[in-house]
């Protein structure tokens, strides 16, 4: 006998590779209770073709979705990170508590269309626009976790430790005031976010990066967090920001991290775009995650992740859409695999023996990192984890006739279409024949947040 909480696959994507007629079985907490093999259609039984894990996005800035598009006019100098920033800064100052919600559901809606279904929040406009804290300094942050909610994604909630405006405690400046955060502030974000967390949301730390907290703060902040959150930070994402902390202290920021702190697995370093060779190894050897956002570190020109070598050292990484000029896995992926072809004049790069799909080899790690990241039980399909479900649309044309083994690299590497047709997350259905459940309602509250801000002096 069926119920509602379980679904029919003709191939799923289990931990140990595609299994052919599966049967998932989730309760109503949303977390996966049985996995049947070679089980049996029942005549009454919808069957899903291609089933598997939903991606974690594990670097958000959901706010500057509302920037997309609106950057790419070039300036009279060269145009770099830091000029993009200043933008940033200018969208940051005037959004409302209630415009980031609405923002950040219609992000999500976005992500979950396209394949992920849990992102890592790293959230860092704290503070109302004159640079007083709300009322309740969890004001913004629970408004993100509330746009999490309306669109069905699961969140891991990171609040951002934000103190300096570069290496040296160089005092914020006047266009940062919204992002103004010491470490007991943020514990104290922790302890009033905990009644927040349930199976879709997790909270955990994010110093912003080694330009603006000190590695006392960070060392304090990550030793009074329960052991078992994530940690995640900016790290060597501009050469210039390389540059500024060997001045600094005479050490690269990679460096510094691992001379100043305790980095294991719970911690995830975003970008890492800019590493020596023995940096590269550290990071692999500690078990922490990699943070790559390949759409992003293209679109503001930051750099390539050297992903050959880290994969060679056994270096765990994952994707995140971080500033959202893409909401699609897929194009992460993609671009990930292409840069490094451009870099290296090679192909298919990403790989290791006896795992020679690069499409399965991006997929899975990427799952598995994502999964580590976020600090919550993502990423597989299997009994104790959450049931975040993709089903393919098997009757587009690039999937025609195509053979199970083959479907991730196809899925990967062919055309623009979106092929994710149905998304479940905590079992529920989130997204059915590629749209959205509240699609309409969503982006009816997003237009009237972009009409208002857009008519802002620029």
């Amino acid at each position: 006998m069926t119920s509602a909480n379980n679904l029919f696959a003709r191939h799923a994507l289990l931990p140990q590779g595609w299994a052919s007629n599966v049967r998932l079985h989730w309760d109503a907490y949303g977390d996966l209770t049985e996995i049947e093999l070679d089980a049996s259609a029942h005549a009454y039984e919808k069957q899903q073709h291609f089933v598997l894990p939903g991606m974690v996005n594990l670097h958000s800035h959901s706010f500057q979705r509302a920037l997309a598009g609106m950057t790419e006019t070039a300036g009279e100098g060269p145009d770099s990170f830091w000029t993009w920033r200043d933008l940033m800064y200018r969208t940051a100052l005037n959004i409302s508590p209630e415009q980031m919600q609405v923002i950040a559901a219609q992000l999500y809606v976005e992500c979950l269309r396209h394949g992920y279904t849990s992102v890592c929040e790293f959230h860092y406009l704290h503070r109302a626009q004159d640079g007083n804290f709300y009322t309740d300094m969890t004001e913004t942050a629970r408004r993100v976790i509330a746009g999490a909610r309306a669109s069905g994604i699961g969140i891991t909630m990171l609040p951002v430790l934000y103190s300096y405006a570069d290496f040296g405690k160089q005092a914020l400046r006047t266009d940062q005031r919204r992002f103004v955060t010491n470490a007991e502030q943020i514990l104290q974000m922790l302890s009033l976010l905990e009644n927040a967390r349930d199976g879709q949301t997790e909270v955990g730390v994010a110093p912003h990066s080694l330009r603006a907290a000190d590695t006392q703060q960070i060392r304090e902040l990550v030793a009074a967090l329960p052991a078992d959150r994530p940690v995640h930070i900016h790290i060597a994402e501009q050469q210039r920001e390389v540059g500024a902390c060997l001045q600094s202290t005479g050490k690269r920021p990679v460096e510094l991290l691992f001379d100043t702190q305790q980095v294991d697995r719970r911690w995830c370093l975003v970008h890492a775009t800019h590493l020596s060779k023995s940096e590269l190894r550290a990071i692999a050897a500690s078990g922490a995650v990699a943070g790559i956002c390949t759409t992003t570190e293209g679109n503001l020109g930051d750099g390539f992740f050297d992903l050959p070598d880290y994969i060679a050292a056994g270096g765990r990484f994952g994707i995140g859409s971080d500033s959202h000029v893409s909401q699609s896995p897929i194009e992460e992926l993609r671009w990930l695999e292409y840069g490094q072809r451009l870099r290296t004049q090679q192909r298919n790069v990403a790989n290791l023996a006896g795992r020679r799909r690069v499409g399965d080899f991006l997929w899975q790690e990427a799952l598995a990192g994502g999964a580590q990241a976020s600090g919550r039980k993502l990423g597989k399909l299997q009994i104790g984890s959450r049931a975040d479900i993709l089903v393919l649309d098997d009757q587009h044309p690039n999937l025609y006739g195509v053979a199970v083994e083959d479907v991730l690299n196809t899925w990967i590497f062919t055309g623009n279409d979106n092929l994710v047709r149905d998304v479940r997350v905590g079992g529920q259905l989130m997204v059915e024949n590629g749209r959205h459940v509240n699609q309409a309602t969503i982006a009816g509250s997003y237009l009237s947040a972009m009409t208002a801000l857009r008519k802002l002096p620029k």
